[in-house]
Order: C-alpha cells, then sequence, then structure tokens
C-alpha cells in the first residue's frame, strides 16, 4: 500500500471574493481561461474532464478537449457511437470539471448535453486536418478491436480511398453542447480555507450567487 498522506501543498496564489465576480458565470470563465492561458502553464488550457452516467450505471469520466464556449454553453466534439455519446443520449446530465494546477483553480459545470447543429460539426470538421478527419472515419470510439495493426491497416485502406478527394463528416461525428444549469468556481486558499462561488441558474435566466463552505 503506498500511503499518501503526506502529500500535502498550501494553496496561496489567488482569492475569489465576491465584490470581484461578475454575475454572469460565463464572464467570469472567461476570465480565469484567459487568466490561465496568459500565465503560460504546461498542458492544454481547454482540456476538460467530461462525466456521464454510462448504460451500465456507473458514472465515468474522461478527459476531452474544448473547442467553445459562450453564453449558449460549452461545445466538444466526439463520435456519437462512442461509450460517451451512448451515455448522453440516454441521459443527457453532464458534468465538466476543468483543473488548472498553475494558478490553483478548478470549475465545476452541471449542465444538459446536446447535439449542435450539422452545420457547426461540419465547419468544424472541415477545419481539422486531413489525418484528423480520416481518423474519425475509421475508429470506432470504444468498440474492442482485435489489435493496434487492424486500426493502422483499416487508416491505410482510407487514406487509399480518399487520396485526392474532400473528406465528409460522418454522421455519427459531431458536437455536444454543455447548456451549464449550475457552475462552481474553486480558488485553493491557504489553511485548506479555499474560495468557492457556485452560480445556479434561475427560471428567470439571472444567476444565483452562493458562497460554499470549504
Amino acid at each position: 500500500m503506498s500511503d499518501l498522506s503526506n502529500y500535502r501543498k498550501s494553496y496561496e496564489k489567488s482569492e475569489l471574493l465576491e465584490d470581484n465576480i461578475p454575475e454572469d458565470p460565463i464572464n467570469l470563465f472567461n476570465r480565469w481561461f484567459h487568466e490561465v492561458e496568459d500565465f503560460g502553464g504546461s498542458g492544454e488550457v481547454n482540456a476538460m474532464t467530461v462525466s456521464t452516467i454510462g448504460l451500465d450505471g456507473f458514472p465515468k469520466s474522461r478527459v476531452v478537449l474544448l473547442k467553445k464556449f459562450s453564453e449558449e454553453g460549452f461545445i466538444f466534439y466526439t463520435n456519437y457511437h462512442s461509450e460517451k455519446g451512448k451515455a448522453i443520449e440516454a441521459n443527457p446530465n453532464v458534468c465538466l470539471s476543468f483543473f488548472w494546477q498553475e494558478m490553483e483553480r478548478q470549475v465545476i459545470i452541471k449542465g444538459i448535453a446536446q447535439k449542435t447543429s450539422e452545420i457547426i460539426s461540419d465547419n468544424y470538421f472541415d477545419s481539422r486536418p486531413d489525418g484528423s478527419k480520416l481518423g474519425a472515419i475509421v475508429s470506432n470510439q470504444s468498440e474492442v478491436i482485435p489489435s493496434r495493426t487492424f486500426l493502422e491497416e483499416n487508416l491505410k485502406k482510407i487514406e487509399a480511398d480518399f487520396e485526392g478527394k474532400s473528406i465528409p463528416r460522418p454522421q455519427n461525428w459531431g458536437g455536444y453542447i454543455v447548456t451549464p444549469l449550475q457552475v462552481e468556481f474553486w480558488q485553493g486558499r491557504a489553511n485548506r480555507l479555499h474560495d468557492r462561488i457556485r452560480y445556479t441558474s434561475q427560471s428567470d435566466f439571472s444567476w444565483k450567487i452562493e458562497r460554499l463552505s470549504s
């Protein structure tokens, strides 16, 4: 057994106070996102964990890349026939989370996922490199395959088929937009007295702001 009880760190880089936050969580998310980006930390700033409830009843989390965010929601792309796609089809309640270690910050978003329009999916797919496009076509994401060689050989066949041709978006691949219902911002503080501010969507399209105990 590995004893990790002595792994400790004091969080002292910033603070999150009510007199310095906007009424809208998307504005605060935008501020934090670009502050982390400007800080120049390692890794991908837009990497986020997507958690779903699987068809087997268990929650499952995986890291994907956020591709766009606005007042309407948070967009990512995937194979609709993948494990996560099937889970979202059965239960669109999802959770997104970002952990930006360099700034000692975390954001947790509860929301409802739905497919983006085909136009949005087409436009993003068209912007991808050809290799990524072919990868989306050849990979039956989450399905059991016999070997790595099986996947690579299928890719070679697809590359030959589409040589010199435009590559269309497969219908089982596209975007999801997550409409936020609740957004929690966590800022690490000293002595484990962290700042936690939660925004909850209201029926009049405003946001209720609450401080949570650490």
